[in-house]
């Protein structure tokens, strides 16, 4: 993998081993003299090795390889070979800004809004197989970025909550949220209806609704209440192995501004409650698993959005992380037998 370039893997600071993959995994560009073109030459050519290393160990670093830019990172995203997954086209419920056709801010909420750890858009009927992340600029304070894996929170889980398991397996997950007319900037999960569905009217938006199979509500102040149809909770990546896939973290606990109460976030798929214990151990165990990603100014990282969590720290000081979406996967309950 690093004979074409002066690239060598190395050891990030505090990373976790699982078997036979490390997390997450580091890439180190030691050349003081290499030029975007070449990075991106190197990783076209490394592309398939790149997303193999992602898929085992969950998450790849890159350090000190010559990016400053969000169109310096779009190339970067673009010689991988994966298919864009715009962010427009997702239904997500945060605010974020377009930087270039592959390229927004991870999250406009502000730097006291903690965000909590869940799997992209895992509360939708689609979502990314790949997020990546780059940072423009360093927090001077705080601002890391958590990542957990949550195939090996799965196993933690089956061991202590196995019952919490057989019903998130068996049940799946309904979540849901009230969406206001215009963006919220305040809010971690301000995103307008209109722009979570591509839409400009109400008769749009509950058509849009209708072909997702989500119910609604309309509220009196223009805004909108939507509820998914049963997600899955628990994903198979592949056969014998098994990731916490959803975003029942984030939902149970983060899921409040002026509009929304999280204790209306979450039932199972057949609408009973959660048991509240157990998803305080998974948020207790997705913590102790975390690695938080301390950025440095110009790294990059790929992630494989089926094992593993994101999250955000607060922080002070300027702060520019954005990120990019790839290969668009549909996920419906129950999930199909492989």
């Amino acid at each position: 993998m690093i004979d074409t370039i002066p690239v060598i893997p190395f050891h990030v600071p505090g990373r976790q081993i699982y078997g036979n993959s490390v997390f997450p995994y580091g890439v180190h560009c030691t050349s003081t003299t290499l030029t975007r073109n070449d990075t991106e030459r190197w990783v076209s050519e490394q592309r398939k090795e790149l997303l193999k290393l992602a898929a085992q160990h969950g998450a790849v670093l890159f350090r000190d390889f010559p990016l400053k830019t969000a169109e310096d990172f779009d190339g970067f995203v673009a010689s991988l070979g994966i298919s864009n997954f715009p962010y427009r086209q997702s239904l997500s419920n945060a605010v974020r800004m377009n930087r270039t056709e592959r390229v927004f801010s991870a999250n406009e909420a502000p730097p006291e809004v903690t965000i909590l750890f869940h799997h992209e858009m895992a509360q939708t009927p689609i979502y990314p197989e790949w997020i990546l992340f780059f940072c423009e600029l360093a927090a001077l304070e705080g601002g890391a970025t958590p990542i957990c894996r949550s195939d090996i929170l799965y196993e933690r889980l089956k061991e202590c909550s196995p019952q919490f398991i057989v019903d998130c397996e068996q049940k799946g997950l309904k979540y849901s949220n009230v969406m206001p007319e215009e963006d919220d900037l305040q809010s971690g999960m301000g995103r307008s209806w209109k722009g979570t569905l591509g839409v400009e009217t109400r008769e749009a938006a509950e058509g849009r609704l209708s072909e997702l199979n989500y119910s609604w509500q309309w509220l009196d102040d223009g805004s909108l209440r939507a509820t998914t149809p049963a997600l899955p909770a628990v994903n198979e990546v592949r056969p014998g192995r098994k990731s916490f896939f959803n975003q029942l973290i984030a939902a149970f606990l983060g899921w409040k501004d002026s509009r929304n109460d999280v204790s209306e976030s979450l039932r199972h798929g057949d609408g009973t409650r959660l048991d509240r214990d157990a998803v305080m151990q998974a948020v207790a165990l997705a913590e102790e698993l975390a690695f938080d990603l301390q950025w440095q100014t110009g790294d990059a990282v790929l992630i494989d959005n089926t094992v593993v969590m994101h999250a955000r720290r607060t922080f002070k000081g300027p702060r520019k992380v954005v990120a990019s979406l790839a290969e668009m996967r549909h996920n419906s309950f129950p999930i199909p037998k492989r």
